[in-house]
């Protein structure tokens, strides 16, 4: 039988940049995944240029940044890697970068540098990657652990789980991760998709499917919670920034609050178009403050036709309360077919926040996205990631 000092299953951000951490303290590392490619979520992100963090994450902003049953869990991992380390590991492979948008980092060129990188760093300290290999098992052997894999079994002292979440199946998405905490008694936090579309009902699509394809700077609230990001209608509902950013936050029967003009007065601006030129029609005039399909549809919404001229400011108060609170109860969402994360996941009340190792199995460490700790859209998921991969990688 093979011996390792550590197995990692998953050969994605978390399990590479953990194998890479771990090599470099002299540990004799394996990455075994069933995937014919390594890194292929981190190929695919940011439209192929790979978001890998954000700089405007700090430890005083995390636990709002990420959701969790235990938000704070994720802080001792955050705080010892930060987005400012992972800018340097990128600058010293000589991976350029650009800041896109509200602290996310992008690479100037393909995704394939990071994971060409991340690979690099396993074989430099003598790592080895094993790809088309499953797994079909993991059981404890005296204080260490056997992996049943395809190509026959393998001990080791100790295992990480970076298996990822249900996310993207197309990318060879498993839910193996949360079949080896279950076989070892360990609790889970309910799954589910996170940054996703959500989808309206038939009667809701019939109103809504003249405005497919149209983008508008939104505030979407769910209770407490806003987002001030992009919202793009569909065909099916809801998407764009604004919409992932809430799918987190959101659950089926919850109803979300639209402002489709933050920051605007609309009721004050439509009254002074009346002033000037009370005679056109009043879907023509709010045709002119936002698109026009949208402006019929918010007319209709409301209830209104007719001149603008003949409404009274009620009317106006109305109409804009159309536009800035629009009430919306999506019936569900994309799923994980087009999910960028999966929300819950290993509980972090089983973890050891320091070491990501199980409080219950001591060797057993679970990192990433398994993990029942989920960042907002824009770089955060990945530097959990990083974070955590390297937070087990200096112990396992």
């Amino acid at each position: 039988m093979e011996r390792f000092d550590l197995v990692i299953l998953g050969a994605g951000a978390a399990g590479l940049f953990c194998a890479g951490a771990a090599a470099r303290r002299g540990r004799r590392v394996v990455v075994l995944d069933h995937a014919a490619r390594p890194g292929e979520k981190i190929r695919i992100s940011g439209g192929g240029r790979c978001n890998f963090t954000n700089r405007e994450l700090t430890r005083q902003n995390a636990a709002e940044r990420f959701v969790s049953e235990n938000p704070r869990f994720a802080l001792s991992a955050l705080s010892r890697f930060t987005p400012a380390d992972m800018i340097a590991r990128l600058d010293r492979a000589g991976i350029a970068w650009h800041e896109k948008h509200r602290g996310q980092l992008f690479c100037d060129g393909k995704a394939t540098q990071v994971v060409e990188m991340l690979v690099e760093d396993l074989r430099a300290g003598g790592g080895e990657l094993r790809l088309g290999t499953s797994v079909a098992g993991l059981e404890r052997l005296g204080e260490g652990f056997v992996v049943e894999t395809s190509g026959g079994p393998i001990a080791a002292e100790r295992v990480v789980v970076a298996t990822g979440g249900k996310s993207i199946p197309k990318m060879g998405a498993s839910a193996l991760g949360y079949k080896i905490a279950e076989s070892f008694g360990l609790a889970l936090v309910e799954t589910r998709p996170g940054l996703v579309p959500l989808t309206f009902a038939e009667q809701d699509l019939a109103r809504t499917a003249p405005l497919a394809g149209i983008a508008r700077a939104a505030r979407v609230r769910r209770g407490k919670v806003a987002f001030d990001e992009d919202l793009l209608f569909t065909h099916r509902g809801l998407s764009g920034p604004a919409i992932l950013q809430i799918s987190s936050y959101w659950r089926e029967g919850d109803a979300l609050e639209i402002d489709l003009a933050p920051g605007r007065d609309i009721a004050a601006e439509l009254a002074q178009i009346r002033a000037e030129q009370g005679r056109i029609a009043i879907q023509t005039a709010l045709g002119r403050l936002v698109p026009e399909k949208l402006a019929q549809f918010v007319v209709a919404e409301a209830g209104l036709a007719g001149r603008l001229a003949d409404q009274n400011n009620r009317a106006l108060e109305r109409l804009a309360g159309q536009v800035h609170r629009w009430q919306v109860r999506p019936v569900g969402s994309e799923g994980y077919r087009t999910a960028e994360v999966t929300l819950g996941g290993v509980s972090t009340a089983e973890l050891d926040a320091k070491t990501l190792e199980a409080k219950r199995v001591p060797g057993l460490h679970f990192i990433g996205e398994v993990v029942d700790v989920t960042g907002w859209l824009g770089g955060y998921n990945f530097q959990w990631a990083w974070a955590s991969a390297w937070a087990a990688g200096q112990v396992a």
